[in-house]
């Protein structure tokens, strides 16, 4: 009884400490605004490819620079992420201060941009590399490999570590949080570690502190042509950010809705609900630029002008080319060669005629 008393002393002590649920959930916040952004692009590129195509081409490098700017924002006025703040949590140097710093005063600038790469350019890298991983495993199960057979076996070997190392990361957090959890660690992330931060619940000092931060950056005024060019430029910036996180602020309550509207569970649901007749043939397909493209024998392929091997279909389009024309094709311009629909290389689809 008396070390589950004081264990009680300690916790209450400890209450600028957020929970693991406060945590975890603001981990969780800017994980699920992804790919909800992303399936808003998927869907403006695969209605309009000519004007919109390049947002979904170049989705990841477009939402780095937005978070880049989002969390810069975030880190110098609030002292913590976007989805930190949103929890009304705080950054603070790791150290035995007794008073700690308001959330006003910034992170030392170690701290800083230790923590804006690690929000920012961490899981950047993270997802092109389960991307590149992806792609190899495609390549492999259809036989593609490069010319080098040293090659070869390199990535067949990193093809093996892989889920090793994936699992090795993913246990590296998931102790992290157990030790948080036992109040054996101040941080239930490891990237906060190597940041060199800890987080805790906002003071009615720092709410304090915020607002009258922003009322006198409201009402003051500069004065030489210098400081008013740097005022604008931190206005726009400011805005930018602001616009970011209002309009994530606001979409957040709508995530939950998202993750269950295209859940595997409702596929079924959404189906019979947005069932719709087959659309008609691509009307662009009549100008001369696009029918050169098809040739007047339908066993030749539109890529090579050859007679097709191993015929494979594009399930975004229905036109049909030699397999390695046009896997080639969509790997490097992720389009249909035809109609230029948004296309994947999950979209081929081989077709087996029964001579063969």
């Amino acid at each position: 009884m008396a070390e589950l008393g004081a264990h009680l002393t300690a916790a209450s002590a400890g209450d600028d400490r957020p929970s693991i649920f406060e945590a975890v959930a603001q981990d969780s916040l800017m994980a699920a605004v992804k790919p909800a952004l992303q399936h808003l692009v998927k869907v403006l590129a695969e209605s309009n490819p000519g004007r919109y195509g390049f947002l979904w081409r170049w989705f990841d490098e477009i939402y780095v620079l937005l978070d880049l700017v989002l969390q810069q924002h975030y880190l110098a006025r609030f002292s913590a992420s976007f989805s930190e703040n949103f929890y009304s949590l705080k950054r603070i140097p790791i150290g035995d201060c007794k008073q700690q710093p308001l959330a006003t005063a910034g992170l030392p600038k170690r701290q800083h941009w230790k923590s804006l790469l690690l929000l920012v350019l961490v899981p950047y890298l993270k997802g092109k590399l389960e991307k590149m991983v992806s792609s190899l495993r495609e390549e492999d199960e259809y036989s593609i490999h490069p010319p080098s057979s040293s090659w070869k076996r390199f990535y067949r070997a990193f093809l093996a570590a892989y889920p090793f190392v994936n699992m090795t990361w993913e246990g590296w957090f998931l102790i992290q949080q157990l030790c948080y959890i036992l109040g054996k660690a101040q941080h239930h992330s490891p990237m906060l570690r190597l940041a060199g931060v800890r987080l805790v619940r906002l003071t009615a000092e720092d709410i304090q502190a915020l607002e009258e931060k922003l009322a006198e950056a409201t009402s003051s005024r500069t004065h030489s042509i210098k400081t008013q060019v740097q005022s604008a430029v931190r206005k726009a910036l400011g805005g930018i950010a602001f616009s970011l996180s209002t309009g994530l602020s606001v979409s957040v309550f709508f995530l939950q809705f998202l993750d269950w509207w295209y859940s595997s569970e409702n596929q079924e649901t959404i189906k019979s609900l947005t069932a719709l007749p087959t659309p008609p043939p691509p009307t662009h397909l009549d100008d001369g630029a696009s029918s050169a493209l098809l040739p007047k024998l339908k066993t030749m392929c539109p890529l090579c002008r050859k007679i097709r091997v191993n015929a494979t279909a594009l399930s975004t389009s229905g036109f049909v080319f030699c397999y390695r024309c046009v896997y080639n094709y969509v790997k490097a311009h992720q389009r249909c060669p035809v109609t230029g629909y948004a296309t994947e290389l999950q979209h081929l689809v081989k077709l087996y005629s029964p001579e063969s």
